[in-house]
């Protein structure tokens, strides 16, 4: 049985740390293994796990151990394995799976890219470009299909768990129209719409995105009735015209983009609309350790960053919006209500 100290020593929580490496590709292995989904509600030893996924079993006891270190996954005194919360969320089948996240942050990529870090903080630019001579997305959807589909998958798991707490959140009473700009397949637009009877809504992304709406939002779905899909990018012009608009992950790609994308907004938008900014914050949030990695990684493939509130006030400050209060969504989510002053 694995025993692990909870409070290590400054010299030992180092060392852990700069094997930081072993930790995240133990659990992309696992994931990719699908050991979590292997693993039912009785225990099971590395042997048995080992015949169901397909392994060496000594090699596999040897990644769990590893894995029990951090809470994924547990180790009886009969060395046999049981779930924990984070290993369930391995799976593909629990509502709260994190596998396709796991896997895009440990994407055959990030491995080229974080060794470069120190060039990129050097710069202050991404290190993508030179690693493999086209830009982030132009190398996923054209020469990485595998990982266009973890990115993918990835973001629409994302979109889906926060979609109904941003629709607890957020009060439409009143307003008759909504509109999701850069809102991926649209999910935070059909908690909307099912929360909202009368709401009707729009859902602008990119061409390739909004082909794979949300069921419920195309042709034939529940809410279709009252959605207007509108293939377009944001950064270029928001033809939609709508009381209240929701701007949720995309205002970090890079400065320019964001700048585009709001004052695009403001120019669409009559005076008094409402404008919601839905964003990671990488300061006074419980989620800092993800966020502000994930803040380096935007900085390597994208030239992007997560916001701090105050760098986030000042962009919106910046496009011509008026900011009113600023409300945590969830433990990584926080919500910009402003308007479009008259």
């Amino acid at each position: 049985m694995t025993t692990v100290s909870t409070t290590p020593q400054p010299a030992m929580r180092l060392r852990e740390l700069v094997f930081g490496a072993a930790c995240a590709a133990a659990v992309r292995a696992a994931a990719r293994l699908r050991v979590a989904d292997a693993l039912g509600e009785e225990p099971a030893t590395a042997e048995e796990l080992a015949a169901a996924v397909g392994t060496e079993p000594r090699a596999l006891r040897r990644m769990l151990r590893a894995l029990t270190c951090y809470g994924v996954f547990t180790e009886q005194e009969d060395g046999r394995f049981v779930h924990t919360e984070m290993s369930r969320m391995l799976r593909e089948d629990d509502p709260h799976s994190l596998r396709y996240i796991s896997l895009w942050c440990t994407e055959p990529w990030t491995w080229d890219a974080w060794p470069r870090l120190d060039e990129a903080v050097r710069t202050g630019r991404s290190v993508f470009d030179e690693l493999y001579g086209k830009g982030f997305f132009d190398y996923l959807h054209e020469d990485a299909h595998e990982s266009a589909h973890v990115f993918n998958r990835a973001m629409t798991t994302s979109s889906m768990q926060s979609a109904q707490d941003v629709a607890d959140l957020l009060d439409l009473t009143g307003a008759s129209t909504v509109a999701d700009i850069g809102g991926g397949q649209g999910h935070v637009l059909a908690s909307l719409l099912e929360k909202y009877g009368d709401l009707r809504g729009t859902l602008l992304d990119l061409p390739r995105v909004v082909a794979g709406a949300d069921p419920r939002l195309r042709d034939g779905g529940a809410l279709a009735d009252r959605v207007t899909i509108v293939p377009g990018d944001c950064r270029d012009s928001i033809p939609v015209e709508a009381d209240v608009y929701i701007i949720k992950n995309i205002l970090e790609w890079d400065d320019e983009s964001t700048r585009r994308t709001l004052r695009n907004v403001v120019a669409a938008a009559r005076p008094g609309a409402r404008v919601v900014v839905i964003e990671n914050l990488v300061d006074d949030s419980p989620s800092m350790k993800f966020t502000t990695s994930m803040d380096l990684m935007l900085l390597l493939n994208v030239g992007g960053a997560k916001h701090t509130e105050r760098s986030m006030i000042n962009r919106m400050k910046d496009a011509g919006l008026t900011v009113g209060d600023v409300r945590p969504v969830n433990a990584y989510l926080h919500a910009f209500d402003s308007v479009v002053p008259g």
